[in-house]
């Protein structure tokens, strides 16, 4: 259960032998699939924080396949029973328990830091449609930057 209405997260399971492994993050036939438009990596150096970005349609389906990401999360939807609540949530490939799926509905605005020394991974399966640049809001760290230490764990 999270802290925002509509936050999904979804243990994701790994295969793996001697000769490397397999990282599941989506499937047709997963209970929290909400349809497909398009598939992209999101490469982030060391140290780098990106957003805010919200988005006003489309569900973001996030994993990190090769790093460790910290994303703030904050229920920017207007008579939302969570609105103006927020919520930390860290995914990584390193830790078994940390490899999941964050999926991240409409209007929730998010930002998010590398916490690794060498760059990270953002797997987005972007759902139900391709990205569209109209669809989606930035807004600048320096305005509102995320509360790293004092935002709970969701």
């Amino acid at each position: 259960m999270s802290a925002i209405d509509g936050l999904k997260i979804t243990p994701l399971k790994t295969v793996g032998d001697e000769r490397g492994k397999v990282m599941r993050m989506l499937r047709s036939d997963d209970p929290h699939f909400t349809g497909f438009g398009e598939a992209y990596f999101s490469v982030i150096n060391p140290g780098v924080t990106k957003g805010w970005k919200t988005h006003l349609r489309t569900v973001q389906n996030l994993a990190v396949p090769h790093g460790r990401i910290t994303f703030i999360l904050r229920d920017d939807r207007p008579g939302s029973p969570t609105a103006g609540q927020a919520t930390k949530i860290v995914l990584s490939a390193e830790d078994p328990k940390l490899y999941r799926l964050l999926s991240v509905p409409p209007g929730v605005g998010y930002a998010w830091r590398n916490e690794s020394d060498s760059p990270s991974v953002v797997a987005n399966c972007q759902a139900p449609e391709p990205h569209d640049p109209t669809e989606s809001v930035n807004a600048p760290l320096d305005e509102n930057p995320p509360d790293w230490e004092g935002t709970p764990e969701g």
